[in-house]
C-alpha cells in the first residue's frame, strides 16, 4: 500500500450550490496546491481563513490576491438550474485523514487528477459519503432534488436539458486535461484518475477516481479505485484490475513496469515488473497456480512478484505461473507520442 501523504494542501475554487437543499453540486480548483509550507497564509487569513481545515466563501478581490481573479467574475446565479456559483477557499490540514466535506473531496480529486498526487497516497475513505449524486446535464450540474421542476424550467425557456448521468463522480475531463495524454471517450475517465503523459485511454477503457498511469500506458480495459499501473503496460480489451471499492479490500493493486494483462484477463493480486496474464485468464487472489518446478500454491504468494508468466495450461486446465524473460514486444511507440 502506498504511504499516505500527511502534508496539508489548498486552493481556491468556484463552488456551485443549489438553493433549494443547499447540496454543492461541484467545486472546480483551477490550481490546487500541494503542501502547505509555501502557502500564502496571511492572504488566507485575510481572506478570512484561519488556516485549519475547512471552506470559507471569499469575495472576489481577495480570489484576485490569491491567483484566481477570473473566478470572482464567475459569481453568479442560474435561475433555470436554480443554482449558486460562489468563490471558496479550502484548506486541508492533514491529506491523510478522511475528506470532511464535498469540499474536501473535490480539492482531492482535483489533485490526483493534476498529478500532484499518485493513486494511494490521498485518503479518500468515505468519499461516497461526502459527495452528492448530481443530475450531469449539458447546463451544468444539477440538483436531483426536485429534478423535474428543473426540467420544466428549461422547457418554459424554450430550452432543451440533456442528462448525461446521474453519479457522485464527474468526468475529469470537465476540469482537468492533462497534457501529453489522449481520452477516446472522456465519459470513461472519473474524475481524481492520474493519467501520466503518454496515456491512452482508448473507447472501451476505464479509469476510476484515485487509480491511474505511473508512465505511457495503453488502457482498453478497466482500472479500478486504488490501482495504480507503471510505464510501459499494456491493459488489453476488457481486462480488469480489481480494486479496493468491490471484492480487493484494502490491500493496493499495482501493475509494475512492462506488463501485458490480455485482452478480458483480470488480476486481483499485484504484478511486479515484465509480467504477462494471458488472454481470458482471471488471477484472483485464492486461484491455486501450478510453478515451473510443480509446486502448487495460491496467486497470493505470487502477488508482487516480477517475470512471471500466469497462463491456462490448454490440456489440464490447470493455472501455470512459469518464470520468464524478454519483453512481449512492449507498447508502440507512435501510439504513445501524445
Amino acid at each position: 500500500m502506498s504511504e499516505l501523504i500527511t502534508d496539508g494542501a489548498w486552493a481556491v475554487g468556484l463552488a456551485s450550490i443549489a438553493e433549494q437543499s443547499g447540496n454543492v453540486l461541484e467545486v472546480f480548483y483551477p490550481s490546487p496546491a500541494l503542501g502547505l509550507a509555501d502557502a500564502p497564509h496571511e492572504l488566507i487569513r485575510a481572506a478570512g481563513h484561519d488556516a485549519g481545515s475547512g471552506t470559507v466563501e471569499i469575495h472576489g478581490h481577495h480570489a484576485a490576491e490569491l491567483g484566481a481573479s477570473e473566478l470572482g467574475d464567475a459569481v453568479d446565479t442560474d435561475d433555470l438550474r436554480r443554482v449558486r456559483m460562489v468563490c471558496v477557499l479550502t484548506v486541508i490540514s492533514d491529506c491523510s485523514a478522511p475528506p470532511a466535506d464535498a469540499y474536501d473531496a473535490y480539492l482531492r480529486l482535483q489533485l490526483s487528477s493534476h498529478r500532484l498526487a499518485t493513486p494511494g497516497t490521498l485518503n479518500f475513505e468515505g468519499i461516497f459519503g461526502a459527495l452528492t449524486n448530481v443530475a450531469w446535464t449539458d447546463a451544468g450540474p444539477c440538483d436531483v432534488e426536485d429534478f423535474a421542476a428543473t426540467k420544466m424550467r428549461f422547457m418554459a425557456a424554450g430550452r432543451a436539458l440533456q442528462v448525461r448521468s446521474v453519479d457522485k463522480f464527474a468526468r475529469m475531463t470537465d476540469y482537468v486535461v492533462p497534457d501529453g495524454v489522449r481520452i477516446g471517450d472522456a465519459d470513461r475517465v472519473r474524475l481524481g484518475a492520474h493519467l501520466a503523459p503518454g496515456t491512452t485511454v482508448m473507447h472501451e477503457g476505464f479509469v476510476n477516481f484515485n487509480a491511474g498511469t505511473l508512465g505511457e500506458s495503453m488502457v482498453e480495459g478497466r482500472i479500478s479505485a486504488g490501482v495504480c499501473v507503471g510505464a510501459g503496460s499494456d491493459i488489453g480489451g476488457g481486462a480488469s484490475l480489481m480494486g479496493t471499492l468491490s471484492g480487493g479490500g484494502s490491500e493496493q493493486i499495482t501493475v509494475g513496469e512492462g506488463c501485458l494483462i490480455g485482452a478480458n484477463a483480470g488480476i486481483g493480486i499485484s504484478l511486479g515488473n515484465n509480467c504477462v496474464v494471458e488472454a481470458g485468464l482471471y488471477i484472483t487472489a485464492g486461484t491455486i497456480v501450478t510453478t515451473g518446478d510443480g509446486a502448487q500454491l495460491k496467486a497470493r504468494e505470487l502477488s508482487g512478484a516480477s517475470n512471471v508468466l500466469f497462463r491456462r495450461n490448454s490440456t489440464t486446465g490447470a493455472v501455470e505461473a512459469l518464470e520468464r524473460g524478454g519483453d512481449w514486444g512492449s507498447l508502440n511507440p507512435d501510439l504513445h507520442a501524445n
